[in-house]
């Protein structure tokens, strides 16, 4: 009886082993989007001319590299990290006189909803933003990402190249609001911190501020700006601004800290151990 029943559960393993493939040959197809068109020709797909992308998505494109190489950038964001955010990095971006790019990186503290806002200023006259809004955090992409790429209107490239020659770039990197009878700078914990980033021909510049009011005010005209742009083309990124472009409250506090004998200061180094 036992080997009867041996037999049949020897059978039974056979054929499964007959009709399934073994994890070599087992292949795993990403799904695409939902399209009502039917797929394209496989060789097509990799042989057939594309359009090249329009200037709002990639205002700096097309333009030869100096003979020494990219210009050396000061950017805390990784080359492939500006790729997973569908942005060409800035380290790879050619800025000629009289052009600026501006970048903000929104990063709250409680939540992993990011964005970032990156402003060009041509010397054709023209600007543009390139805004993206996303989750940062537990998939190998930016998950739920949405953005759009703009030509913004008249006037907005003056006010780039105002705010990219802006005193507050001359202010430390990494800082904290410190009033004027406190021996020790201010500290946030739940908020929102900005990566502030600057590239032109001749200069960059990285400034972070982490939610206090005051250290964000110092930096207040750059976000408003860059907010402002922002605004009114996606719905799905303008619910992540609740106060929109306003950022009065925070200058404020900047502006009374001045007042009062206080100072924005490097920040300071950990104790230690």
């Amino acid at each position: 009886m036992a080997s009867r029943m041996q037999r049949a559960a020897l059978g039974l393993a056979l054929s499964l082993t007959a009709v399934t493939p073994s994890l070599a040959q087992q292949t795993y197809v990403i799904p695409s989007a939902g399209s009502p068109y039917p797929p394209p020709d496989p060789r097509d797909w990799w042989s057939a001319e594309r359009p090249p992308l329009a200037d709002a998505a990639d205002p700096m494109a097309r333009r030869r590299l100096p003979r020494a190489g990219p210009p050396p950038v000061v950017t805390p964001v990784e080359p492939t990290l500006y790729r997973l955010w569908g942005l060409p990095p800035l380290q790879t971006q050619v800025v000629y006189g009289g052009e600026a790019m501006i970048e903000v990186w929104r990063r709250p503290s409680n939540s992993v909803d990011q964005m970032v806002i990156r402003l060009t200023a041509r010397r054709d006259g023209k600007a543009f933003a390139q805004v993206r809004a996303g989750r940062a955090c537990c998939e190998p992409d930016i998950a739920r990402r949405v953005g759009f790429d703009v030509e913004l209107p008249a006037g907005y490239r003056s006010r780039i190249q105002e705010l990219a020659t802006s005193p507050a770039w001359n202010s430390p990197r990494d800082a904290v609001a410190q009033e004027g009878s406190a021996s020790v700078g201010s500290i946030c914990l739940d908020g929102v911190a900005y990566d502030l980033i600057r590239l032109t021909e001749d200069a960059g510049g990285v400034l972070r501020r982490d939610c206090e009011d005051a250290e964000v005010g110092e930096v207040a005209d750059l976000l408003e700006t860059a907010f402002g742009a922002a605004l009114g083309y996606e719905p799905r990124i303008d619910v992540l601004l609740p106060n929109g472009a306003d950022f009065s409250r925070e200058r404020a506090a900047y502006e009374a800290l001045i007042v009062g004998g206080g100072r924005i200061k490097p920040e300071d180094p950990p104790r230690a151990p």
